[in-house]
């Protein structure tokens, strides 16, 4: 969708004004990590992972943060975790911060609906990737070679066609940078056979059931990508699940291949970003505020749809 502003709703002027975390400072919490858009602490054998509203695009995270993002990459990450309890272990604890140890409970404000205490995990180094439509990398190779990740694909699809039968197209995880598509052949090559075949099963297996219960709320996954880790020798679902960030979440009333499609996600940011022709070179630029503000309901629209809540 290409970037286009257009009149503010009320409930987007309101959320305009919403404190924005860009950044977290829990003093005397040992800080583990801080990515693209979490931060990660550690508190004793778990951790605890702290959504921003921080928000990136080609690879570089913009000054302007996303009214309402944590919050909404949590709460429907949680929603997905008790979805798909039956089907997979999955590393999350709590997200009641009256439960957190009692370190944490003075910095209720930086954590409460954008936190979650969760086991810490033996990650897998490998991007977990299916793919139910054709769009995005997938749709580039696949212009170039007829395939993706070494998958040999139909002649003639169209951008963002359905595909046959969902594919897993894994990936190696980048510390900076684009991730890097790989074929299944080299991800047994890199973590084993075995486990390879667990990881491309139980994807697909996930995507599957979650990509149906989408489609009841009108909503189509076009894809998604997991991550896996070990727990206490246990493969466990970890990091975020089945979010704008994390997913292409398409309205199927609006959907129609062979071409880019209206979007849950952050590509009114990436498109707003193309039009004012940056060269995607630091420093990044500062959105205007009713771009943040749009890109932050089209977030809160996916929880909504997708779980009948509102934030």
């Amino acid at each position: 969708m290409k970037y286009s502003p257009d009149r503010k709703s009320e409930d987007t002027v309101n959320l305009t004004h919403s404190p924005i975390i860009l950044e977290t400072e829990l003093t005397g919490v040992d800080l583990h990590a801080r990515g693209k858009v979490r931060d990660v602490y550690r508190v004793d054998d778990r951790l605890l992972i702290v959504a921003t509203d921080r928000i990136s695009a080609f690879d570089y995270i913009l000054p302007t943060g996303i009214p309402g993002k944590g919050r909404v990459l949590t709460q429907l990450s949680i929603f997905w975790f008790d979805f798909l309890r039956d089907l997979t272990p999955t590393h999350f604890l709590t997200a009641d911060v009256a439960e957190y140890p009692a370190p944490l409970g003075q910095f209720r404000a930086q954590l409460e609906g954008r936190s979650m205490l969760v086991k810490r995990a033996a990650m897998v180094d490998i991007e977990c990737v299916a793919r139910g439509y054709i769009s995005g990398s997938g749709w580039k190779e696949y212009v170039q070679s007829g395939t993706v990740c070494g998958i040999k694909l139909p002649a003639g699809l169209r951008e963002s066609d359905k595909l046959p039968e969902p594919i897993f197209t894994p990936a190696t995880k980048a510390q900076s940078g684009h991730d890097e598509n790989i074929s299944f052949e080299r991800t047994c090559s890199l973590i084993g056979e075995e486990l390879a075949k667990r990881l491309r099963d139980l994807t697909l297996a996930i995507y599957a059931r979650a990509a149906r219960y989408a489609e009841t709320k009108g909503i189509i996954i076009a894809d998604t990508k997991f991550e896996f880790g070990f727990v206490d020798g246990v493969l466990t679902l970890g990091d975020e699940v089945l979010t704008p960030d994390s997913s292409r979440f398409w309205p199927a009333g609006t959907y129609q291949p062979g071409g880019a499609q209206f979007s849950y996600d952050k590509q009114f940011v990436r498109d707003y970003l193309e039009s004012i022709h940056w060269n995607k070179q630091p420093p990044a630029p500062e959105l205007p505020a009713e771009v943040a503000a749009k890109t932050g309901e089209k977030y809160r629209q996916a929880f909504s749809v997708l779980t009948g809540r509102e934030l």
